[in-house]
């Protein structure tokens, strides 16, 4: 067969034709359960989320001393996780508890930081959230309540006694009944005021991660958000050395806050610490990815 040639006299092979590449397939990213309009960011009103918070935190308050009182059943699961931990090796915390116990200022520290900063840092994170990160809060705020929700569940269907109440043979020391601390549960008027054995999972620890997490993604200075890192640390020295929890209590709490990070997600289709897509008129509806804030 001939050549083609060319206006210049230049032979050419013969062009073959050749197949477009298929398209890739559309694969739809998950986008939550809920409609777009509801996941489009909002500025919250302070006084519709001090309701909101405060008829909430009233609702968990009730349902978890509705739980029923059932001592003995309490005792028992208390003396299986004992049990349970002796076998795994994880009994470190009655030599915490008894060094605790035997130098008073740090027990006394401890007694104050599990009764007030448990609300304290909580309320605060929550507070600074709304003010500076207001396209994260409204995610945030639904890990914490999730995380509160699926506690009750465990207070409930596994009512704990914690280290402290069980008996004097197995070597724990009730530092709050000890040292008499300032609103603690071995008060009699706080205690007949709190369900005693709401120990599974460790609600401190849940919302100590949930804070943790919330600082070390927002935050802008380094020292801050290593102070989030630290803070779940420390709580679980306080809730151990102070026998009020297991360890094994410890990982529920850390249990039910995945489960509330999950909750979220199921939502919205994007990260709890992912600021909210803006309405389609102003911006593109995709979520944002936290970078740094512009201020802290």
């Amino acid at each position: 067969m001939r050549s083609v040639q060319s206006s210049g006299g230049s032979a050419h092979a013969p062009e073959q034709a050749t197949e477009a590449p298929a398209p890739a397939p559309n694969r739809r990213r998950f986008g939550g359960l809920l409609p777009d309009k509801l996941l489009q960011h909002r500025e919250p009103r302070w006084w519709q989320e001090v309701a909101i918070i405060g008829f909430c935190y009233w609702i968990y308050s009730e349902v978890r001393n509705l739980v029923p009182d059932q001592a003995s059943i309490a005792m028992r699961h208390g003396r299986g996780v004992q049990r349970l931990q002796d076998k795994l090796h994880l009994n470190f915390e009655r030599s915490l508890n008894g060094f605790v116990a035997h130098h008073e200022p740090i027990a006394q520290i401890m007694n104050y930081y599990y009764a007030t900063l448990h609300f304290v840092i909580t309320i605060g994170v929550l507070v600074w959230l709304y003010r500076w990160h207001p396209r994260i809060y409204r995610g945030a705020r639904t890990v914490i309540f999730a995380t509160s929700i699926t506690a009750l569940a465990g207070f409930y269907l596994y009512p704990l006694a914690p280290p402290r109440l069980l008996p004097a043979s197995y070597g724990y020391v009730d530092t709050l009944a000890v040292f008499h601390t300032w609103g603690s549960l071995a008060d009699p008027k706080v205690a007949e005021h709190s369900n005693q054995f709401a120990a599974m999972p460790s609600l401190h620890i849940g919302w100590a991660l949930w804070c943790g997490a919330s600082i070390f993604l927002c935050a802008r200075p380094l020292w801050v958000r290593l102070l989030g890192l630290a803070y779940p640390l420390c709580t679980l020295l306080v809730i151990v050395g102070t026998a009020n929890h297991y360890l094994v209590d410890a990982l529920g709490g850390l249990a039910v806050f995945l489960v509330g990070i999950g909750f979220q997600f199921m939502l919205s289709g994007h990260g709890a610490f992912s600021q909210a897509p803006r309405a389609r008129n102003t911006a593109s509806s995709a979520p944002t990815l936290w970078t740094q804030p512009a201020e802290s």
